[in-house]
């Protein structure tokens, strides 16, 4: 029997052990997903062959309420994809899209070919217990531990890629965390991970305020790295300004390592008119300040296979993001944001244009635009253009 097969099989009896010892207490059932379609096109030169993909995406999430203590949670995606970007990258594409980041085996493929490929992941499935300050949660989850909005070093269990605008729930990860709320705005939290090659990530959080900022210090084991780090969130003036670090050192070779020191930190605005302003700084001790192209294609960060750590959002030493938002009308929302390389003077470019057709449907017009010499962070990946039509439910 798969694992998969067993995760479900133990989260059943759990579930039904919960549901029999909470008859008495309140039930709520809620449940709600989203069907879209996404239309891409890769133009990798104007004047050479442009590549399609499309993909129907539908995800279910499923919450249940047995008792006032206690709640029942699993999510999960099933993704059609085919066209000519399959054909392109396959098997690989189609072997990393369906590779899981958890210890248990929760992504599937259901049918593949040369052409398309479609799959069902699990992202979501845990038990989750509540009792006056403390909080007990089991199964795969999101463990959020990063504050800033493009780049986390302290996002230690689950870190996601910037660039994959459309899993806007990010990944989960198969954990144990444990919370326990020392005041308004403080807290203790401890969390423990598995990964699929059956490695630890172990750490605990302290959250506390303090000059009308919210603190974070944090201290563990990230596989094969002892890490230390912190972080922060407030305001000057009415500006938002947050950071946060990481640490990383080999657990295994202490003495004889270098660690990695990775900072991020940003600063946010909304004027009166609405128009919305963000900018963040990165910097990474283990980044070159050469060309920070990847050796292997594989590693292109646009088609969303390559794993992402926070020792290594970017191969680049230094990046900087910035973004401008503006609701254009009520239902009409523009977006830009531009990431640059300053040492090898690469660009990504990102507009998008939002529309609200509906309370519940939704378009979507957005570019990823790389620019660069070959060999760069950005260069030599072409360009990406998206349409997608969503409808939530």
């Amino acid at each position: 029997m798969k694992l998969y097969r067993i995760a479900v099989l133990i989260i059943a009896v759990c579930f039904s052990v919960i549901r029999g010892s909470g008859q008495d207490g309140p039930k709520k059932l809620q449940f709600s997903g989203h069907l879209q379609d996404l239309n891409t096109v890769w133009v990798g030169n104007i004047n050479s062959q442009w590549y399609t993909m499309t993909s129907v995406y539908n995800r279910l999430n499923l919450r249940y309420y047995p008792h006032q203590n206690w709640k029942f949670s699993v999510s999960a995606r099933n993704i059609f994809n085919y066209g000519q970007m399959i054909y392109q990258f396959y098997p690989d594409y189609s072997d990393l899209l369906v590779k899981d980041p958890g210890y248990l085996n929760l992504t599937w493929p259901i049918a593949k070919d040369s052409s398309y490929l479609l799959y069902s992941n699990i992202d979501r499935a845990n038990i989750q217990f509540t009792k006056g300050n403390l909080e007990l949660r089991v199964g795969r989850q999101r463990v959020n531990w990063g504050i800033n909005m493009v780049w986390n070093p302290n996002d230690i269990f689950n870190t996601f890629n910037y660039y994959d605008f459309d899993y806007i729930e990010r990944p989960g990860c198969d954990a144990i965390r444990g919370v326990y709320y020392t005041g308004i705005s403080s807290s203790v939290e401890i969390a423990v991970k598995i990964s699929r090659e059956e490695k630890i990530t172990a750490a605990g959080m302290y959250r506390f305020n303090k000059w009308n900022y919210d603190f974070q210090v944090m201290g563990g084991l990230m596989e094969d790295d002892i890490v230390v780090g912190g972080g922060w969130t407030g305001y000057i003036k009415n500006a938002g300004f947050t950071g946060e670090w990481s640490y990383f050192r080999d657990k295994n070779n202490f003495a004889d390592t270098v660690g990695i020191f990775v900072f991020s930190a940003g600063a946010n605005y909304t004027f009166k008119n609405s128009i919305f302003i963000h900018g963040s700084f990165l910097f990474n001790t283990n980044g070159t300040t050469g060309k920070a192209g990847p050796t292997n294609p594989l590693d292109n960060p646009f088609i969303n296979i390559r794993d992402i750590s926070p020792k290594d959002f970017t191969l680049a030493r230094y990046s900087l993001f910035g973004q401008i938002s503006y609701p254009i009308t009520p239902l009409i929302n523009g977006d830009i944001s531009v990431i640059f390389n300053p040492n090898d003077h690469s660009a990504f470019i990102g507009p998008n244009l939002s529309f609200s057709i509906s309370d519940n449907i939704s378009l979507l017009l957005m570019s990823q635009i790389m620019i660069g010499e070959k060999g760069t962070e950005f260069g030599g990946y072409g360009s990406l253009y998206y349409l997608r039509l969503k409808w939530s439910f």
